[in-house]
């Protein structure tokens, strides 16, 4: 809890040095516990032991005892080698409500770029595929809700191999072909037959069944091969031709992307770096560094492992016949992206982390920082893995729809009175949030098979949880207006007594800020998920513990902590585009 630790930082460092060592990073060392019911700070006593010629249990029971007495304290505890603080909640109620949140939440001036999804425009999102986009939407979320200027930029794969075989099929193949080549597939959900990017996903995949033919394969291949190559040149026409077979599942997969609530500031194309001069005059570049190698046919690369890469060594990226690689272009973006921001985050699945690495050690050679990266595992079904080319998918429209119809269900049976337009509002607010919260919740780095009974649970540990608690707290403000009108005081009249469900969330929102900021430094946003549900938690303890209405009176010291912590819910959902609905 920073707020607690500008207080007592100065008698901590202090009471360690009378015990008679110094140079101790005391700052550092001073943690919030990990273990609540112990504390809101802990210092452990072991890297003291040696120079003090004491046992950490020793240690801590001498400073515990002598530690002095603090208004924003209200005990000072040893427990097996920890010196333990816990805050006043006097104190922190005083603090919170005359707006130190605020006053601690200093933001250095940064801009931050952060690009993620960027998923190749062949097909409808998959939940698998949409993982990076709602984890990349809530890193943009976040960091501005942390106070950073943030762009949310899409990069968009205008010329790789993907592209053109949508392009191609498009182009060679007639509706009543495409169906015979899919007559082992379900045909496409009527819900979705005008959305252009479930109608073309389907050329593309079967372009890829004709792609596995012997006797067709070898002519598509060079046709593809061709269009890719034209591409990598710089070919307006066939650049032109293949903005006109993606763009309208770009289009689609957008909207998609736009009922989740995730939008991006910019797009930018492949291409753009290719028919700018910008790869070419990169090539040269790259060309004349000292590590550069020629291999047996002409192609170029970088040897890497003179700047200590493991493994594949040889980074390619120029082709024998001087073609760049999208790995070039990749090189040629970043740069352009450095010129734009001062902090960049990329948003990719594990299998790029070599690329990754590649990437990096090129823009260090010349001369420029690697971007960070937040690396995530892959959603799997029970049976293996998503795959829009073999169609073994789940798609996004389809768990949203399934969502808000289960939403819709529950709140028709608990809101009977409630009229259809209303239903359908509240239906969709539930249904997104708890698509994405189920997402969002777990870990980047970890993998996991998609459930439907997981990724539609409004039971508690949801988002439907958090929106309802929010909503309660929504209709307290409501009622109190009613009464009150805008004759609410200011004043802070703190009771002698504070009942435990009180202090339990001044605690939870006194560790708001901290967590926060740890999760936009370390790109956790599982993290500030977790805080969300302890602030819920929290908030159900405080309405029932304190009654913020008596018999029609209203006890506004009671009040004014309801209002900070409906404030506090309202950003944090919408830091983790859960949506704040007033009313359920």
């Amino acid at each position: 809890m920073e707020l607690l630790k500008q207080q007592i930082l100065p008698l901590v460092q202090e009471a360690v040095s009378k015990l008679g060592t110094s140079n101790l990073p005391i700052e550092t060392m001073l943690q919030p516990t990990r273990e609540l019911d112990q504390g809101d700070l802990t210092l452990p006593c072991f890297p003291f032991a040696k120079a003090l010629k004491m046992s950490p249990v020793a240690i801590a029971e001498s400073l515990a005892s002598d530690f002095p007495k603090h208004t924003s304290l209200c005990e000072v505890t040893a427990i097996n080698g920890y010196l333990n603080f816990r805050v006043s909640p006097h104190w922190l109620a005083s603090q919170l409500l005359t707006g130190a949140m605020e006053t601690t939440h200093d933001v250095a001036e940064r801009s931050v770029l952060i690009e993620h999804t960027s998923a190749n425009p062949n097909g409808p999102f998959h939940v698998g595929r949409a993982r990076n986009a709602i984890l990349g939407d809530t890193l943009v979320r976040l960091h501005r809700l942390w106070g950073h200027e943030v762009t949310a930029e899409y990069y968009v794969d205008d010329m790789g191999k993907q592209v053109a075989v949508l392009a191609w099929a498009l182009e060679h193949l007639s509706s009543s072909e495409v169906e015979r080549l899919l007559s082992d597939r379900d045909a496409v959900n009527p819900t979705w037959e005008t959305k252009a990017d479930h109608q073309r996903v389907r050329w593309y995949q079967a372009a890829q069944k004709l792609r596995q033919h012997e006797d067709e394969a070898p002519a598509i291949e060079k046709a593809i091969g061709e269009l890719v190559h034209a591409s990598e040149n710089g070919d307006q026409s066939v650049l032109d031709s293949f903005e006109q077979a993606y763009q309208p599942v770009l289009d689609g997969m957008l909207e998609t992307l736009g009922r989740l609530g995730i939008q991006f500031d910019r797009f930018t194309k492949e291409s753009r770096f290719v028919t700018n001069g910008e790869v070419s005059a990169l090539m040269d570049e790259l060309g004349a560094l000292e590590i550069n190698g020629t291999a047996d046919n002409g192609a170029q690369y970088l040897d890497l492992g003179a700047r200590g890469l493991k493994g594949k060594t040889e980074f390619f990226y120029r082709r024998g016949d001087g073609s760049s690689l999208y790995a070039t272009r990749d090189i040629a973006y970043h740069r352009w992206k450095w010129s734009m921001s001062n902090e960049l985050i990329n948003v990719l699945g594990e299998d790029h982390k070599l690329q990754a690495k590649q990437v990096g050690l090129t823009l260090e050679e010349l001369g420029l920082e690697r971007p960070e990266v937040v690396f995530y595992s892959f959603i799997k079904l029970p049976e293996g893995k998503m795959s829009t080319r073999q169609g073994n998918v789940v798609f996004m429209d389809d768990l949203l729809e399934e969502a808000k119809a289960q939403a819709a269900k529950v709140v028709a049976d608990l809101r009977q009175d409630y009229e259809q337009e209303t239903i359908h509002h509240i239906a969709e607010a539930v249904g997104t949030s708890a698509v994405r919260f189920n997402i969002i919740n777990v870990s980047p780095e970890k993998g996991f098979s998609f459930r439907w009974e997981d990724a539609l649970s409004f039971e508690s540990g949801s988002a439907p949880f958090i929106m309802y608690s929010h909503t309660r707290a929504c209709s307290i403000h409501r009622r109190v207006s009613e009464l009150l009108g805008s004759e609410v005081k200011t004043t802070i009249n703190l009771p002698k007594e504070l009942p435990q469900g009180l202090v339990d969330l001044l605690r939870v929102l006194g560790r708001h800020n901290d967590c926060l900021r740890k999760v936009v430094l370390e790109h956790r946003p599982h993290l500030f998920a977790e805080q969300l549900l302890h602030l819920a938690n929290g908030y159900n303890a405080f309405y029932r513990d304190c009654y913020i209405i008596d018999e029609g009176e209203v006890n506004e010291f009671f009040y004014l902590v309801s209002e900070l912590a409906r404030d506090v819910l309202r950003k944090g959902m919408e830091g983790l585009g859960i949506v704040p609905l007033e009313s359920m």
